[in-house]
């Protein structure tokens, strides 16, 4: 890609971008959230059009007006948030479009053994009668891998493909990527995450504010340097230095929480546990553990077949749960692990997404009638001070990249000054620099009184952030650690069932 120009309206997303990649290699690119880099590949895909600049693939010049005409050179791309039809079976996702013959049981007869043997070449094993909606999210990532293999694919584009994922899943995700490049095919990752980038990349392209910055083979660089050359200056992550304050009282406490799902299987299994004022509670463990189901018991979107809670002194059982409303009224905040679907309506303007749970409150609100105006001026100040961009409250949350929309969310919640928090997945899909930024914000709250209980998938950030850690395993707490005591070996041991 040479002198690549994509602008929208007064924002140059791309600014003369070269951008090249060799045959065969895993090539990671990588930059802070409105960086380009998701741009400049959706020109490569076709999704956009450049306003100026020259394409070549294999060596020739081409032009690629849409995505069909990527496929047809041999260009895939794997979205960060999947493209599937959920309530389809994974064959007929895979044939969706290219089904090659009006006769869909002929269609998927001819395609079956094709892709039995693409999955035994590639590795990429998957139930291909299964619905799409009864799949783990590691099987809907090879599905979507897959249906860009099967369609001829020999440069694959993946966006923020570890986002969702287990590290287990990540792993398996790794081998498949490896097996992938040793028969040729050339992978471009799009990334957030410097040790993944390190792992398993050849070389690195960073970029900034719309242009390339730095590019090297990956033995030439170390996290630090590709961290300080995304966001243009010495980035601090890692655990604060200074002693730790003692706690304070305790704000929740819940005692012997027990839920079960549809299929009764037990997800949370007498699960009792206490959050101080001035603490960060980590949570540790696999995803999948049970930890999701916690998050919603603890703030009332869900009411558990068994046990109690004590939030702020009042007292709820299984004959009179906590519910979201009462739970705002104690100061209790929630950031649920998926944004999409629990924490923000993609529809909405970004003010009102803003506002979502608190629109009763007097400062919005009066005689019942929402006052939209304030409504407006208070996210445009949040926006400001959570770095949220672009700084537009009447732009559609759904437009806003997933790290924005992460900061609408923390900006909505951090803003009430709760006196307990409930945080799950801070830092999904955010950039290095909103990273520092999103634990900086969380330790003033917890140095602030408030309570926090932190969920993550990143054993890095549980280890950076908390000060006392939990593990979950199988819908039980199985460790209880000071973070003194912590090791990432220790953990993962726990995680999988060992001692620590």
């Amino acid at each position: 890609m040479r002198g690549m120009h994509k602008r929208f309206g007064a924002v140059a997303a791309n600014a003369d971008v070269d951008f090249a990649v060799r045959a065969g290699s895993l090539h990671g690119l990588i930059g802070e959230n409105g960086a380009g880099k998701s741009t400049l590949m959706s020109v490569l895909y076709g999704l956009y059009q450049a306003d100026r600049g020259q394409i070549e693939v294999f060596g020739k010049p081409v032009a690629i007006r849409r995505p069909d005409d990527a496929i047809a050179l041999g260009i895939g791309m794997v979205h960060q948030h999947f493209m599937l039809v959920e309530t389809l079976s994974a064959l007929d996702n895979i044939m969706l479009g290219a089904e090659g013959h009006w006769r869909l049981r002929k269609a998927q007869a001819q395609v079956r053994p094709a892709l039995d043997a693409l999955m035994q070449q590639t590795g990429l094993h998957l139930n291909l009668d299964a619905l799409v909606c009864e799949l783990p999210v590691g099987d809907r990532q090879r599905l979507e891998i897959l249906k860009t293999l099967f369609r001829g694919a020999r440069i694959l584009v993946l966006d923020e493909p570890t986002a969702v994922l287990t590290p287990p899943e990540t792993e398996q995700l790794f081998v498949v990527l490896r097996t992938l490049r040793s028969q040729g095919t050339t992978v471009i990752l799009i990334t957030h995450k410097l040790k993944e980038v390190m792992r398993l990349c050849d070389t690195v392209t960073v970029m900034r504010a719309g242009r390339v910055v730095q590019e090297m083979p990956i033995d030439q660089a170390d996290v630090d340097l590709l961290a300080h050359a995304m966001v243009g200056r010495k980035v601090q992550l890692g655990r604060a230095e200074g002693a730790a304050k003692p706690a304070g009282a305790v704000l929740l406490r819940a005692q012997g929480l027990a839920w079960s799902d549809a299929a009764q299987v037990r997800q949370v299994d007498g699960v009792s546990l206490d959050l101080r004022a001035g603490q960060i509670t980590g949570l540790a463990g696999v995803s999948g553990n049970g930890q999701t189901p916690l998050l919603e018991l603890l703030s009332g979107l869900r009411a558990p077949q068994a046990g109690s809670m004590d939030l702020v002194g009042q007292r709820f059982d299984v004959a009179q749960w906590l519910d979201p409303q009462t739970a705002r009224h104690l100061g209790l905040a929630h950031v649920p692990e998926d944004r999409h679907a629990r924490a923000l309506v993609m529809e909405f303007e970004a003010w009102e997404s803003a506002v979502l749970g608190y629109e009763a409150t007097p400062a919005y609100s009066q005689r019942g009638w929402m006052r939209h105006r304030p409504m407006q001026t208070a996210t445009a100040q949040l926006m400001a001070q959570f770095d949220v961009q672009p700084r537009n409250p009447h732009l559609r949350s759904s437009r806003f990249s997933g790290g924005n929309q992460q900061k609408l969310v923390l900006a909505r919640e951090l803003n009430q000054a709760p006196r307990v928090l409930l945080v799950g997945q801070p830092t999904r899909g955010v950039d290095i620099g909103a990273i520092e930024f999103i634990h900086g914000r969380l330790r003033a709250l917890r140095d602030a009184g408030c309570a926090i209980l932190l969920v993550s998938s990143e054993l890095d950030e549980i280890l950076a952030l908390s000060d006392r850690v939990l593990v979950m395993l199988q819908g039980r707490l199985v460790g209880d650690l000071e973070v003194a005591d912590c090791t990432e070996l220790a953990l993962g041991r726990l995680m999988s069932g060992g001692t620590s």
